[in-house]
């Protein structure tokens, strides 16, 4: 991997790798900043400042930035989650500085009108309500409440809407100055250009952007569970779920490849926050078991890297007809299978074929490349990009039972039922 990383004199780190597979750029600003680093109270914060900073600068007034990126050819976007913000344009390479003027100016110099601001509260609160119809919305944001008790991964990444209503710009704009600032971000970028001479560019777009203020320590350490919690959500659906999350260790742990591992057996594998592919997961053992037995119409699992310990995900839909209680007990025969026998040989390598296709199909394009160079960096660093190939490779079959018997038991183990009112 054609790979430079510098840090400027005002902290921010900076990522470039060279790709001459297209006339394209993607550049990326990850800043260390989600729902994670938000207490009751300001809950939704990072994803409404998220929302705010499209509404632009003196320099680049709203619509303007769409407006620019549009007419060169290029595309662009940010999302919020628990560990990070990011922003990025991809663009025909010889307009990526477009991309640099825009986020360097947005990194301090963004408004917050205060009219804007209060438009922007019935934004966010209208996609809060509309989540709120999916029952499966409804069913994760119990689940993962009750499965952390004081990690603030167990608040959705949207808020709630009680502090939705009453935040102020005034907390926005504190949230914006004091995480949106070199020290705490990440410039990746990947494309077809010279990489020493991208460096030069970014240095004269950033390098007089001051340093913020120091960042507030996060010291937030989840309790070990003692008993299997259950929470069940009553909805007007017609159709009910079955979730099941278990608490695993964080994305640089020994045994998160072979957790990763363990889901695509158990569930045929997922993707990550990006993906331009997908897999079948029809010969998946628990697809076998539930969705072949008439149990379930579908059934999928998640190992997602974060910076903590986080959580893996069971989800299953009932199908109409059957009971939460079987494809429970369902899921429970086939968890207790992989623990007392290994898996096959042929399971294993399928089982890796499955994992490193699901990461190509997420890093093959430029804007993609980009994304994961600035990913892992949040909750690791790019050599856990390079080496996650490698890393799965090296999963045995052991390994796999290992970490079954360890993590997936009842103890560790938060149930949920989303159950149709008759």
């Amino acid at each position: 991997m054609n790979l430079m990383k510098t840090k400027l004199d005002n902290g921010l780190t900076v990522l470039i790798r060279e790709s001459h597979t297209a006339p394209v750029a993607s550049f990326w600003v990850w800043y260390r900043v989600g729902s994670r680093n938000e207490h009751l109270g300001i809950t939704g914060i990072s994803h409404w400042v998220e929302h705010m900073l499209f509404k632009g600068t003196e320099r680049w007034p709203q619509g303007s930035i769409d407006q620019s990126v549009a007419r060169e050819g290029g595309v662009f976007n940010g999302m919020t989650w628990y560990d990070f913000t990011t922003y990025y344009e991809t663009l025909p390479v010889e307009k990526v500085s477009l991309a640099m003027d825009i986020e360097s100016d947005r990194m301090s110099n963004a408004v917050f009108d205060p009219e804007e601001v209060a438009a922007e509260r019935t934004v966010i609160i209208s996609e809060r309500q509309g989540n709120e119809n999916s029952p499966l919305f409804q069913l994760s944001e119990e689940v993962y409440g009750a499965a952390f008790r004081v990690h603030t991964y167990g608040h959705e990444t949207l808020g709630h809407q009680c502090d939705l209503e009453s935040m102020t710009r005034e907390d926005l704009y504190q949230h914006y100055r004091t995480y949106y600032a070199p020290n705490n971000a990440i410039i990746a970028l990947c494309g077809d250009f010279n990489a020493g001479e991208m460096e030069r560019i970014i240095e004269r777009y950033f390098a007089g952007i001051p340093e913020g203020p120091e960042i507030p320590p996060f010291t937030a350490k989840e309790p070990q569970q003692r008993g299997e919690r259950r929470v069940v959500v009553e909805g007007g659906a017609s159709t009910e779920y079955l979730k099941v999350a278990y608490h695993i260790p964080e994305a640089t742990h020994p045994d998160f490849f072979a957790l990763t591992i363990m889901n695509a057996i158990l569930s045929g594998g997922s993707g990550f926050l990006v993906s331009s592919g997908e897999l079948t997961n029809r010969t998946s053992r628990l697809y076998k078991s539930l969705v072949d037995r008439d149990l379930a119409v579908d059934v999928s699992g998640s190992v997602t890297p974060t910076i903590n310990p986080y959580l893996y995900r069971i989800t299953a839909t009932v199908r109409p007809g059957e009971t939460l209680a079987n494809v429970e007990a369902a899921l429970e025969d086939e968890i207790a299978h992989l623990q007392e026998t290994l898996i096959t040989t042929e399971e294993l390598e399928k089982a890796q074929r499955q994992a490193r296709a699901l990461f190509a199909y997420s890093s093959e394009s430029i804007t993609n490349q980009a994304f994961w160079l600035g990913f892992s960096e949040i909750f690791a660093n790019y050599g856990w990009f390079m080496q996650y190939l490698n890393k799965l490779q090296a999963v045995t079959a052991e390994d796999v039972q290992r970490v079954a018997q360890l993590y997936l038991n009842k103890d560790n183990r938060t149930t949920g039922w989303y159950v149709a009112k008759k």
